[in-house]
């Protein structure tokens, strides 16, 4: 057994491996916000501007779909590290791929690096995302104290990389262009990739094992299967059948199918005994909250990120802020307030709002977010405040601390014995829906007539978020003995 002394002078009285996947996560959290902040502009700026003149409709389409490949990847992350080589090689190996990404992004010209780009780095993030959270759980013993501790600093180095990133890129992207943004995001995954890798052996013994290994004999089957689905997709692509424009209602569609096949793949098992099968049930109008939630929260790289390049006042004493540095707000705010929230459950303890109560006021206060942008339509060019814009990212903050964290609990907690990985897959595809529908629902936003847009995307999450509230009491006693 490690040790706990020794490892108290390596990183903080945790696991030294802690160190490693803080770092990793850290920079890919970087280079994944940094480009994923200059990436909206890149793809509506004209050719003069340094871009490639796609429509704004367009152009957030594809970031929506690619926001959702993210967290579709995730299953196709953990299913690897289940069935074939491991957390820890997938994570490796998905770090490889992200940084390649951005590479192909920095130096393979126009849309030939936007779709290999984009397509290495929605894989990637996906499989590191699936993998990390279980590797640092697995850097503790059963008991150890010091676990929600570890996933704290954990989460304090993901927003970390999360703020930095889009302000170096952002400034990179402004004073020398949109190519040595991707090309600095490169750099940040290589960083992160480079300390990882001297660190791999201070992960868990077990990092690469797999539980449930997928037979030889059917491995040849499985690759077929993966072969067979890419040809489709690009037949569907030189078809024309599958568009740039098109592409976030194609990724709604493949998401919501899958969605609902994992529902009804568990729900009809059996497996799964009575007391499980009312608590998955119980997960349905949360899962569809989750997804009403991030339809509107990811909006910050589609819908927001065109307000604030077209009706932000980004002037600060005579010198114009990047677009990208909105995107540094709420990461901010996270970091003020993720431990005010935590220590605000901890207090309450069982006083706290109950689950289904917090998922219905993070609904409601998203959708609060989105109507306090009434107050400012109407005005022309850099008319609105970028203290305004921060009292509303404030509130997109307050929102996701008040469901986000809490779905990804709930979906660990909801899980029948047989599926508990496949309920955290569910948690992950409502965030998958919502960020494609993010991308969708952008072609609707039309910067001289904000008011429908606003009013009706901010009032439909309220009043879901209302029903929810009053309905809550049924899913509580669905959920049977869990908060």
């Amino acid at each position: 057994m490690t040790d706990v002394k020794t490892e108290s002078r390596t990183f903080l009285g945790h696991p030294r491996g802690l160190a490693n996947l803080f770092g990793v996560e850290m920079w890919e959290r970087f280079s994944f916000y940094g480009m994923q902040g200059i990436l909206t502009i890149y793809l509506y700026y004209s050719a003069a501007e340094g871009g490639l003149g796609l429509s704004e409709a367009t152009a957030t389409s594809i970031v929506g779909a690619y926001g959702g490949l993210v967290y579709l990847s995730t299953v196709v992350g953990a299913w690897l590290a289940d069935r074939i080589i491991g957390s820890e090689r997938v994570l490796f190996f998905s770090a490889i791929l992200i940084m390649f990404g951005h590479i192909a992004l920095a130096v393979l010209p126009g849309f030939t690096g936007v779709g290999v780009g984009l397509a290495a780095v929605a894989l990637g993030s996906g499989g590191l995302k699936a993998n990390a959270t279980n590797l640092v759980g697995a850097l503790y013993a059963t008991g150890d104290e010091r676990r929600d501790a570890g996933f704290s600093i954990f989460y304090l180095g993901i927003n970390l990389g999360a703020f930095v990133g889009p302000l170096l890129t952002g400034l990179a992207q402004k004073n020398l262009g949109f190519h040595y943004g991707f090309g600095l995001a490169a750099v940040g995954m290589a960083v992160g990739l480079t300390q990882y890798s001297f660190g791999r052996k201070n992960l868990s013994p077990d990092s690469n094992a797999v539980p449930n290994p997928l037979p030889a004999q059917r491995r040849l089957l499985f690759a077929v299967v993966a072969l067979v689905a890419v040809a489709a997709i690009v037949v569907l692509v030189l078809a024309g059948v599958i568009t740039a424009a098109n592409l976030a209602v194609v990724t709604i569609g493949i998401v919501l199918v899958a969605s609902i096949a994992y529902f009804a793949v568990i729900l009809s098992s059996k497996r799964v005994t009575s007391l499980e099968r009312s608590r998955v049930y119980s997960f349905i109008p949360m899962f569809l909250a989750s997804f009403v939630f991030f339809a509107l929260f990811q909006q910050q790289f589609t819908v927001v990120t065109i307000y604030v390049d077209q009706r932000l006042d980004r002037s600060i004493l005579g010198w114009e802020m990047p677009v990208s540095w909105a995107n540094s707000i709420n990461p901010i705010f996270i970091i003020v307030l993720a431990g005010v929230f935590a220590a605000l459950w901890t207090r309450l303890g069982s006083r706290q709002p109950s689950t289904p109560i917090k998922f219905a006021l993070g609904t409601i206060v998203m959708g609060a977010a989105f109507m306090l942008f009434l107050p400012l339509s109407g005005g022309g060019p850099a008319s609105t405040p970028l203290l305004a814009l921060a009292g509303i990212l404030l509130l997109f903050t307050i929102a996701e601390l008040l469901l986000s964290p809490v779905g990804l609990s709930l979906s660990t907690k909801l899980a029948p014995r047989s599926f508990r990985t496949q309920m955290v897959a569910l948690n992950f595809l409502s965030i998958a829906l919502g960020t494609a529908t993010a991308g969708a629902l952008a072609k609707y936003y039309d910067p001289g007539d904000e008011v429908p847009y606003f009013a009706l995307v901010g009032g439909v999450a309220v009043a879901f978020g209302l029903i929810l509230a009053l309905v809550s009491p049924l899913i509580r006693r669905l959920m049977r003995g869990v908060h």
